[in-house]
């Protein structure tokens, strides 16, 4: 149960990015589901053309679980936003085209949900760039 660790840089890895995850901000979390599922999916692109079946399921598996169970869990819809709505929909949409993907093996499907999930995470990125945004996260601090 605690013998050696068969992976030490795998290891180090979850550690550095536990402690990045411990010290993020909302909105740095955010941006941190939005690179892993990107990540799942172009790893889920790679497999697809290899023809390697089991990991293209657990890369798109994963980047469903990112998109579902991560980024639509952190939409506020008792904000009565319709921002929220909207988002909460199109990341239902995304989780469906990568279950199509995964089943019909459609490499377009994956690229539909990277581009789209690109553009959300553009505009994510922006938005930290604002000053307005800037200095409302540093008098939260």
């Amino acid at each position: 149960m605690f013998g050696t660790p068969r992976n030490p840089a795998a290891n180090y890895r979850n550690v550095e990015l536990e402690t990045e995850v411990a010290s993020a901000s909302p909105h740095k979390l955010i941006l941190m589901l939005m690179d892993g599922a990107l990540l799942s999916i172009s790893r889920a692109q790679g497999y697809m053309a290899e023809n390697r079946i089991a990991e293209k399921g657990k890369s798109i598996s994963m980047a469903i679980d990112i998109i579902g169970n991560g980024l639509k869990a952190s939409l506020n819809y008792e904000a009565g936003d319709v921002l929220a709505e909207r988002l909460g929909a199109l990341y239902d949409y995304m989780c469906t085209r990568l279950l199509q993907a995964n089943l019909r093996n459609d490499r377009a499907a994956l690229d539909e949900v990277a581009r789209l999930l690109g553009e959300i995470k553009s505009g994510w990125e922006e938005i930290d760039s604002d000053p307005a945004v800037l200095s409302a996260n540093s008098s939260k601090a």
